[in-house]
């Protein structure tokens, strides 16, 4: 039987950032023109004032203090709120295969492989430049690698879901070893101009080797002794960006075709969900709670992950045993579990066990239990 190990992770980070004050100049900057722009409708009583923003809340409300983003001067700019990325010929790589390759570089360095190695590519992610052809197919030309590769989007849980997918073509036989890329440029569907959202999201990029166990060094890496999605409808997190807007402009410029959610919503709902199906899995797995020396959980909201540790351990969890990169990085979508991953992996010993888990629109969750081996 075939087994499917962990053997190398990849982050790229893009080199300019944010931190809580820059962001919230820029916004209250943007809500002062706005009020006094809407000085009469105001006055009237036709339109609400804009309320600002402060460090403090952002901080209270998330846990976030900066994030990472390609492009810095647009997003701050209170009269563009929007990041700047030139349009690239169609000659020249996307912003996201140039991302992808920088991670996956690391990833196969890490696991001492080369491209050569690699036979298939997934792309997952919550948003794509475009919608064809595949950015995991240019990551695949770029890096050289003779095989298959496809995109996947399940939001927030879609490195998780690349994963499994990973596993099953290496275990199934399809494949020596697949490369799980998550290029997350969420600056670019984010709401700068929206108060309660404006905040959250940051730019990164993650990637992950899957590869046969017989295929590596012994002692080396993760055995993935799991997997596990769910999945539920919901309206509460959504993003109605797409092809389809051209065929009614009316409502292109609208809030929803960028991220929009109802965080409270989410919070109440999303957080007992992802609890029981990480309990349920180790159960199914004869493991319980107990037996986890770390959680890497999806780095959206710090209140949010500590309360999923809590009710997984029935006590509050250790930052050690539920590893924060929330605060440097901001929510990276699907990268952020792989993130807190890719840092803090490297001091577990022989036969300790983890869950890498995301979570997020759709309502999506994907699980993942391994023990280092």
């Amino acid at each position: 039987m075939i087994k499917a190990v962990i053997s190398g992770t990849g982050l790229y980070t893009p080199p300019a950032s944010i931190d809580n004050d820059e962001l919230v100049e820029a916004f209250n900057q943007y809500v002062e023109l706005f009020n006094s722009e809407h000085a009469e409708e105001i006055a009237r009583g036709d339109l609400e004032p804009l309320q600002p923003s402060s460090s403090a809340f952002i901080e209270k409300a998330s846990g976030i203090k900066r994030r990472h983003v390609v492009d810095r001067e647009g997003i701050l700019d209170p009269k563009r709120m929007v990041p700047s990325i030139p349009e690239r010929s169609n000659d020249e790589p996307s912003v996201q295969c140039e991302m992808a390759v920088a991670a996956c570089k690391e990833a196969l360095e890490q696991a001492g492989k080369t491209a050569g190695d690699v036979d298939a590519v997934i792309v997952a992610c919550s948003n794509l430049q475009r919608a064809y052809p595949a950015v995991a197919i240019e990551v695949q030309q770029a890096l050289g690698i003779d095989g298959f590769a496809y995109d996947m989007n399940v939001a927030c849980s879609s490195a998780t879901f690349g994963l499994q997918a990973a596993v099953n073509s290496v275990e199934n036989g399809s494949a020596r070893a697949v490369l799980v890329v998550s290029p997350e440029i969420c600056s670019g569907h984010l709401n700068f101009r929206d108060r309660d959202s404006h905040f959250i999201f940051g730019d990164a990029c993650t990637a992950i080797l899957v590869e046969r166990e017989e295929d590596t060094a012994e002692g080396a890496g993760f055995e993935i002794l799991g997997t596990r999605l769910k999945t539920q409808f919901s309206n509460n997190i959504r993003n109605n960006f797409g092809f389809l807007n051209r065929a009614d402009e009316s409502g292109i410029g609208q809030p929803d075709k960028l991220f929009i959610q109802q965080g409270r919503k989410v919070f109440k709902e999303v957080s007992p969900l992802v609890a029981e199906t990480i309990q349920k899995q180790l159960a199914s797995l004869s493991l319980s709670p107990d037996d986890l020396r770390r959680m890497w959980l999806h780095q959206a909201n710090l209140n949010m992950n500590q309360l999923i540790a809590r009710r997984v351990l029935g006590r509050d969890a250790t930052t050690d045993e539920a590893p924060v990169i929330l605060d440097e990085y901001a929510n990276t979508s699907s990268a952020g579990s792989i993130i807190a991953f890719h840092k803090f992996k490297a001091d577990l010993e022989h036969g300790d066990i983890g869950v890498i888990c995301s979570f997020g629109a759709g309502y999506s969750i994907g699980s993942v239990v391994i023990r280092r081996r």
